[in-house]
């Protein structure tokens, strides 16, 4: 099942080109990501399995493993992917070549998949550098200068990510027993005698290298340049899916490769735990200050996705609870608030949350799905955010590091204040518009295929936190296996 989840989107992109209608094109896509998405709800109910794909030499191998945290990754993108590429057949329906989209979107999910699957440091590097190269040509789909500018600093920052991590692999095939993922790491306690500041420096660097895709500082400019330039759809599966697999590559390094007790109380972890509660602060300040409405969400990524990597840096199974949770929600949630910037461009031609005053009259059903959605991402009970941002306040509380028990509470806190400084005033002026803007009378707002798949999303972003009580033993589990 796992090389089936890896082959189909990718032999779908195969085929893509050969057909002649657009109508059966679509079908192609559709029957895919369908197809995709009853495997991944199947899988979640299999017990952990191994595949050995082929063995470059004794020690390095291509392999496959389906375990808790694969399991976790493969659903948000397997659902995301699904409900994005039905959105899409609308949006890029006056595109001559669209099937040029879907062909790499497909390509993409294949990569990612294959990613979520990797049993070992060698495969997930393999897929990681194979996700940065299919999905640069989302970005670059336009083909406007800008498209081409935002392509190649996404293809820069990311490569140069890559190299850090590289070099940590390597280091690491020198130390550790095994390249295999283990729960606690492999490291070799002998040859490790004498080397531990070495190897505590190359995994510093491997991991801001991996943080680059998930958009931690320093490597986080691309996200603001890239997905403004991007289509929707493309921004949506970047931003919500795809960054994910940077966090994913740092939970197999951190926890599955070195060991968590190798690193805490270590300058390593403090460095980490700063350089992410900069990134939170400092792309919600970026966001909260930006005028363009996509650009807007691009710097809350850089923020948001930095939530999840605070939980999992401080080490901790409750931490790193509110880790995962936050990874599942902000997948959720800002897939669908990119939708809904795309909805709002494709029907009205605005891009600026200063032209949105008096959207609700236009577009009423987006704009709810789009408040819904804010609600979530501020933090506001019961909706999912709130339960995420919870357990991070709460492990960060109880971590017992003396500054930064107190200090990444508060800079959450203050995040979420920016988040609703940057989403609130575009649900107010949009349905309480005082002198409305110029915009076109209400419409079907893009018919179901737009409107079906952000208000599913943003359904998912009240429910996932109602249904708190049954999620969170859950994936409290799986985080006390990274111990």
């Amino acid at each position: 099942m796992m090389l089936t989840m890896i082959l189909l989107p990718a032999l779908a992109a195969l085929v893509l080109p050969f057909l002649k209608k657009k109508q059966d094109k679509h079908r192609c896509v559709i029957l895919a990501l369908a197809l995709e998405a009853v495997l991944a709800a199947n899988a979640l109910f299999l017990p952990e399995w191994e595949l050995v794909l082929f063995s470059m030499t004794e020690s390095l191998t291509i392999a496959l493993r389906l375990d808790g945290i694969s399991k976790l990754f493969m659903t948000i993108a397997s659902f995301g992917f699904l409900l994005t590429g039905i959105y899409a057949f609308r949006y890029l329906e006056h595109e001559e070549k669209d099937d040029r989209f879907f062909c790499f979107f497909l390509l993409s999910q294949a990569a990612l998949m294959g990613m979520d699957f990797s049993r070992n440091l060698i495969t997930m590097y393999l897929f990681f550098e194979m996700i940065t190269l299919l999905s640069m040509p989302l970005v670059l789909h336009d083909r406007t200068e800008e498209a081409v500018r935002g392509a190649l600093k996404y293809l820069f920052y990311s490569v140069a990510g890559a190299f850090l991590a590289l070099g940590c692999i390597f280091f690491l095939s020198q130390y550790c027993d095994t390249l295999e993922f283990i729960p606690g790491g492999s490291l070799n306690a002998e040859k490790l005698a004498g080397h531990e500041g070495l190897i505590q420096t190359v995994v510093f660097l491997g991991v801001v290298g991996f943080g680059a895709k998930a958009g931690m500082y320093p490597l986080h400019g691309w996200l603001p340049t890239a997905h403004p330039v991007a289509p929707a759809p493309a921004s949506a599966v970047l931003s919500g899916i795809i960054a994910k697999a940077g966090v994913l590559a740092i939970i197999r390094v951190i926890y599955f490769s070195v060991g968590a007790e190798f690193l805490r109380g270590t300058w390593v972890q403090q460095t980490w735990i700063g350089l992410a509660l900069l990134t939170v602060f400092m792309g919600s300040m970026m966001a909260y200050r930006e005028r363009v409405f996509k650009k807007r969400l691009a710097y809350s990524s850089v923020s948001q996705i930095s939530y999840a990597l605070v939980g999992l840096f401080f080490l901790t199974p409750e931490s790193a609870l509110g880790g995962l949770l936050h990874v599942l929600f902000h997948a959720t949630i800002k897939v669908c608030l990119f939708l809904v910037a795309g909805s709002i461009i494709h029907n009205t031609g605005k891009h600026n949350v200063d032209e949105f005053t008096g959207l609700g009259k236009a577009m009423p059903k987006t704009l709810w799905g789009f408040t819904l959605a804010a609600l979530a991402l501020i933090g506001i009970p019961p909706a999912s955010g709130f339960v995420s941002k919870w357990y991070l306040a709460l492990g960060a509380l109880d971590s017992g590091m003396t500054v930064y028990s107190w200090l990444a509470p508060v800079v959450l806190l203050i995040s979420a204040l920016l988040t609703a400084g940057y989403l609130l005033p575009i649900t107010v002026s949009g349905f309480f518009p005082g002198k409305a803007a110029s915009l076109p009378q209400k419409n079907d707002e893009g018919g179901w295929t737009m409107v079906g798949p952000i208000w599913i999303l943003a359904g998912l972003t009240l429910l996932l936190g109602l249904a708190a009580g049954e999620l969170v033993p859950m994936l409290e589990k799986l985080a006390v296996s990274l111990f």
